[in-house]
């Protein structure tokens, strides 16, 4: 049995749970606990709040080491948050990033987007617009839906290999594959407990050569899965969204690709689809990932244009057009995914915390990469804990 306060914080997980389908995304814990809950009557969001602050008192008098404790306080300032918003109180959509996921952001300065068009119009093949040649090359290196199974389970294998030699894995762990037609995600993992997991891809969404790679690997090899099945303090039992551990969760796998293999990955990547289908140059797929890191950020911008600045909608779908390099249905399409401001946090969260994570990955230099991901993979650590460090660091 975990100690009272991580008994109470589960508890308090599994009725936020309740009230909001998706808020808990795995639960291992103590079956007794969740039993307690279901047979709860429904949580009031204002009572929710309430223990929330309660809690966050307990915690602070507790035994339990700085990580820990400063994981809770953050988990549970992020549940008093998230309660008071289910109550309909007003929580600015800054607000809501800052309290929740430890994140504070603004909008990407356009040059940076403008010196990558520049790149990609360097090395594609001439053609007409730029749109169109990125077009071109996003159709020839993508994934035929009856070769994606193979190019899934080949990469994920490798990956599992190179994974096991480099972090430690329990020798019964495994990742099953699902494929569902399903266009409202790319790839999902949930985790089942005992070192298994469950990957769902969908088949409803083009995959492409240079995307899968780091889909896979943030999806289960060395990203969510292995997070998992490394985990062993009991407030991990629990797996919270619009929370600090997500915004770290997110940032690791977003970054779990490049410590598996580096940057030069595509030569991997080539060797292990040989023979599945046709791959283009190893340089060429990381080219288009780089790119793609950088114009995550055009979403964020996105976001916040939309949920916290109040832009008109048609600039913003204008804004998206130029720089991500799209027609207008598709700009529209991502417009209306964006407009619901959940979606639209987590295009803030994901490109946020793969460069939080990232600089701090690299703090000490790449060869102290894969220890620091460890350290990552094992701690509690919180989003402000990175942004100190890294801070003192350049202090320094």
């Amino acid at each position: 049995m975990p100690e009272v306060p991580v008994a109470e914080y589960l508890v308090l997980g599994l009725r936020f749970g309740r009230l909001s389908l998706g808020f808990v995304q795995s639960y291992t814990g103590d079956r007794a606990l969740r039993g307690q809950v279901d047979r709860e009557p429904a949580p009031l969001p204002g009572l929710l709040a309430s223990q929330a602050r309660g809690l966050r008192r307990t915690v602070r008098r507790a035994a339990l080491d700085a990580d820990r404790t400063d994981f809770l306080l953050g988990q549970l300032a992020a549940l008093d948050c998230a309660a008071r918003g289910l109550a309909g109180g007003p929580v600015s959509f800054a607000g809501r990033l800052r309290r929740c996921f430890q994140l504070e952001v603004d909008r990407t300065d356009p040059e940076h987007y403008a010196a990558v068009h520049d790149e990609l119009a360097h090395w594609l093949p001439r053609g007409a617009t730029l749109v169109e040649r990125v077009a071109n090359f996003r159709e020839r290196e993508r994934v035929s839906a009856e070769a994606l199974p193979d190019c899934v389970r080949a990469l994920s294998e490798a990956f599992r290999v190179r994974a096991r030699a480099a972090f430690r894995l329990p020798v019964h762990e495994r990742v099953t594959y699902r494929f569902r037609h399903d266009p409202s995600f790319g790839g999902l993992q949930h985790y089942l407990g005992g070192g298994r997991s469950v990957v769902t891809v969908s088949t409803a969404v083009p995959h492409r050569l240079s995307d899968l790679p780091r889909l896979l690997a943030h999806e289960s090899y060395p990203g969510h899965h292995t997070q998992h099945c490394r985990d062993t303090l009991p407030e991990h039992d629990i797996a919270l969204t619009d929370t600090p551990q997500c915004t770290i969760s997110e940032g690791l796998a977003e970054r779990a690709l490049d410590v598996l293999l580096g940057p030069a990955w595509g030569a991997r990547v080539r060797e292990v689809l040989h023979g599945i289908l046709p791959v283009p140059a190893a340089e060429d797929l990381e080219r288009m990932d780089a790119a793609r890191r950088v114009l995550a950020g055009v979403r964020r911008d996105a976001a916040l244009m939309l949920h916290e600045h109040g832009t008109d909608p048609h600039r913003v779908r204008e804004y998206l057009r130029r720089w991500l390099l799209l027609d207008d249905s598709r700009a529209r399409v991502l417009l209306e995914r964006l407009s619901d401001p959940s979606t639209a946090a987590y295009a803030v969260v994901c490109p946020t915390a793969y460069e939080l994570t990232g600089a701090w990955l690299d703090a000490e230099g790449p060869e102290h990469r894969r220890v620091r991901y460890e350290r990552l993979l094992d701690r509690p650590l919180q989003p402000h804990t990175l942004r100190s460090e890294l801070s003192g660091r350049i202090a320094a």
